[in-house]
């Protein structure tokens, strides 16, 4: 399944692609954390809250800063911090401040001048809005988990973008997770760049993507708008 030669759309993961979410949690748990006096490990943490979002988002739909705020409890509970519930929203609330990698507006300023551009995230509107005044350009289309009461890799974030471009022709989808977004791309038969910026291994049973580069300025390169 090549890159398609007349690509009209590209669509993007946020968090992880655009966004460095992995500073962004490290930072408001270092800060929670610091009013107790309790220090943070960031591999640990990053680890934590990967395994755990993940089996969250897995049971029934609710509102992202529902799952940051259900995630942030259940890792101060296995790292030994007592953290009062009450204080969980520190997470969804910094999500305004995660800020974008150096690349990301850059990089989208190039592509949008060729391509007409989407965002498919797994968060809610609210909390993407705030997210959205780091990045200066209009999207063309956003498809977030809350539209669609479901989070990826589950299917309805792109059969919904399918549905809103009319078709998968000319359309390629660029992320940094091949959990949530490259495994459903490529059983959708969607081309996927994967941005692999920690340098994951697949094992040999895994399927590749369309194609493979360590950061959007490849990405943007590899589509033509370097």
């Amino acid at each position: 399944m090549p890159i398609p030669k007349n690509i009209t759309w590209v669509t993007f993961d946020v968090y992880g692609t655009l966004i460095d979410w992995e500073s962004g949690i490290y930072d408001a748990f270092s800060a929670e954390a610091a009013r107790d006096d309790v220090e943070i490990d960031r591999a640990e943490l990053i680890a934590l809250f990967h395994e755990i979002e993940r089996e969250i988002e897995g049971g029934s739909y609710e509102l992202y800063a529902e799952v940051l705020r259900r995630t942030a409890i259940e890792i101060a509970k296995r790292i030994g911090w007592r953290l009062e519930p009450s204080r969980s929203g520190f997470l969804p609330d910094s999500v305004q401040r995660w800020k974008p990698f150096r690349e990301t507006n850059p990089q989208l300023a190039k592509l949008v001048k060729k391509y007409k551009l989407g965002l498919l995230s797994n968060i809610d509107d609210k909390l993407l809005g705030q997210t959205r005044r780091h990045i200066p350009i209009d999207f063309d289309l956003v498809v977030t988990a809350q539209q669609v009461r479901s989070y990826k890799p589950e299917p309805a974030h792109f059969t919904e973008c399918a549905r809103r471009i009319g078709g998968k022709r000319g359309w390629v989808h660029v992320a940094s997770s091949y959990y949530h977004d490259v495994l459903p791309c490529l059983k959708q038969r969607v081309p996927v760049v994967w941005v692999n910026r920690a340098k994951q291994k697949l094992e040999p049973s895994q399927k590749k993507p369309t194609a493979e580069v360590p950061n959007l300025r490849e990405a943007a390169k590899l589509l033509g708008a370097s």
